[in-house]
């Protein structure tokens, strides 16, 4: 006679499944953030994952297989995902921390906190209201409201395409906004194929950089809405977010945007140049949400480079505990 066995409880089965189902969402949280800000690429195929039936411990161990052997060493598929997750989170660390030596940091840039579950409401703060536009119009911010130490790092126009800044960023990890004049940027599209592909939204700076101020209705309608086709046409999708040149707007440029799709109209509340900072509030400390404008120049135009305008952002965000965060995860 073979041996009875005793049967397992509802209890033990119901921990099982949680233990397994704890598993699966620990896995369906690695390979969304493979590829994550860390900036770090997926090193298996993940094909198997979109099988509900493969086992959690099968999907495990093909994540693992590079993993050390203190990794692999857990019996419990539990356990070594977690292990596996904090093993391939000090890697990821410790790319930053190399790179961020590389372009002369002290340390690796803070990371930002998940972005909000629903983002924040938006105003026009008091000194940037307009008249003569109507109801329905897209606010104009300088900061987002957020109690998180944030701020959002944004580059305007074009003219400079440093292949430099690219790289910087991607290997530290850093998100920005670009706002695009096309008659700049079109002299180099795969400039801006490249940063698009890297993750970066790219937005509406007008098609060619006038004071829309000066302008009646209709052509700063061909100015905005022309730059919000030729965005759609170029690079798949036209934006949410446009910025004025030189921050100038009026009722009509607000009106004009909101009728092709223009939803946030972001100026600045500090601009950073290679040697020098502008404010637009007595205080220089950043607050949470501040948006902070750099534009795409070279030594040509100014005392430094793209990536010396960076280290200025960074070193001073590191030396206040602000993280730059993306923008439109927020607005």
């Amino acid at each position: 006679m073979g041996t009875s066995r005793t049967p397992r409880t509802p209890r033990t089965l119901r921990t099982r499944r949680t233990g397994t189902a704890l598993a699966v969402l620990l896995l369906t949280a690695l390979a969304a953030t493979s590829c994550g800000r860390s900036g770090e690429s997926p090193e298996h195929d993940l094909a198997d994952a979109r099988n509900p039936r493969t086992p959690a411990d099968v999907l495990l161990d093909s994540r693992t297989a590079a993993a050390p052997a203190s990794v692999r060493a857990y019996r419990s598929t539990e356990a070594r995902a977690l292990a596996y997750d904090a093993w391939r989170q000090s890697r990821a660390h410790a790319r930053r921390t190399a790179a961020a030596r590389t372009w002369g940091l002290a340390r690796a840039p803070l990371l930002a906190p998940l972005p909000p579950a629903a983002k924040p409401r938006l105003t026009t703060p008091r000194g940037f209201e307009t008249t003569g536009g109507g109801a329905g119009l897209p606010p104009v911010i300088t900061r987002v409201p957020t109690d998180e130490k944030v701020i959002f790092l944004t580059i305007d126009d074009g003219k400079d395409k440093d292949p430099e800044l690219i790289r910087m960023m991607r290997e530290l990890g850093v998100p920005y906004s670009a706002f695009l004049s096309d008659f700049l940027a079109s002299e180099d599209y795969p400039y801006f194929h490249e940063m698009q592909d890297a993750g970066v939204a790219l937005n509406n700076h007008t098609l060619t950089h006038p004071n829309l101020r000066l302008m009646p209705y209709e052509a700063q309608r061909r100015e905005i809405c022309g730059q919000q086709e030729r965005l759609r046409r170029e690079f798949g999708t036209a934006p949410r977010l446009f910025r004025p040149p030189f921050g100038n707007y009026n009722g009509d440029s607000l009106r004009a945007a909101a009728s092709c799709g223009v939803e946030v109209v972001p100026l600045w509340e500090q601009e950073v140049f290679p040697d020098r900072w502008a404010y637009r509030r007595a205080s220089r400390s950043f607050q949470p949400g501040d948006i902070v404008l750099t534009h795409f120049r070279g030594r040509a135009d100014w005392k430094g480079t793209m990536p010396d305008v960076v280290r200025q952002v960074l070193r001073k965000a590191d030396a206040e505990g602000f993280a730059v965060a993306r923008l439109e995860d927020y607005v």
